[in-house]
């Protein structure tokens, strides 16, 4: 995956256009034209966890890569200028057509996530939501199913991402009975 890695691939300054822009260190690039530098920083996504009324946790199965198939939580990234409560909420409605009525944070883990060629660097933050009727759900968005598991039957290599798994964790060993 490091080939991927912005520093690998970006190799034309986006500033003046010349190719000489290099990493100075993990996440900061120089152009040794203009002096101009570009920071790689974290971008921020939710996972949300919703149990129905008998504990089990609803996974979704991703329809598209990367992680086609496997099973993810409900979420995605946040957009520009949306804070991560209402990136919850839409999430949930876009993918699931639910609508959560509470949200309560569970915990933080980064990311990798190879896209186009590309690794984003991600901070994925998971939720607790609590969804109180399930009568309209259908998936739709880049979700091509879904399952509810019990705590005690998720297959941990099931999950899409290391960072779902980590939340996950985290939420079964504070959250759960």
């Amino acid at each position: 995956m490091n080939d991927f890695y912005p520093s690998q691939v970006w190799k034309h300054c986006p500033y003046c256009g010349v190719r000489s822009f290099r990493a100075s260190d993990k996440n900061l690039m120089k152009c040794d034209v203009c002096l101009k530098t570009y920071y790689i920083n974290a971008a921020a996504a939710v996972a949300c966890i919703i149990e129905n009324p008998q504990g089990e946790i609803l996974f979704t199965r991703r329809a598209f890569e990367p992680s086609k198939g496997m099973l993810d939580l409900p979420g995605g990234f946040i957009d520009l200028g949306e804070t991560a409560e209402n990136a919850v909420k839409r999430e949930i409605k876009e993918e699931l057509n639910l609508d959560a009525v509470s949200i309560q944070y569970v915990g933080s883990s980064p990311n990798r996530y190879l896209y186009g060629g590309i690794v984003y660097f991600t901070l994925d933050m998971g939720f607790k939501c609590l969804v109180t009727d399930f009568t309209d759900m259908q998936v739709a968005d880049d979700v091509d199913g879904y399952v509810f598991l019990p705590h005690n039957r998720i297959n941990m290599q099931d999950i899409c991402f290391p960072s779902i798994r980590n939340i996950l964790q985290i939420y079964i060993k504070h959250y759960t009975d």
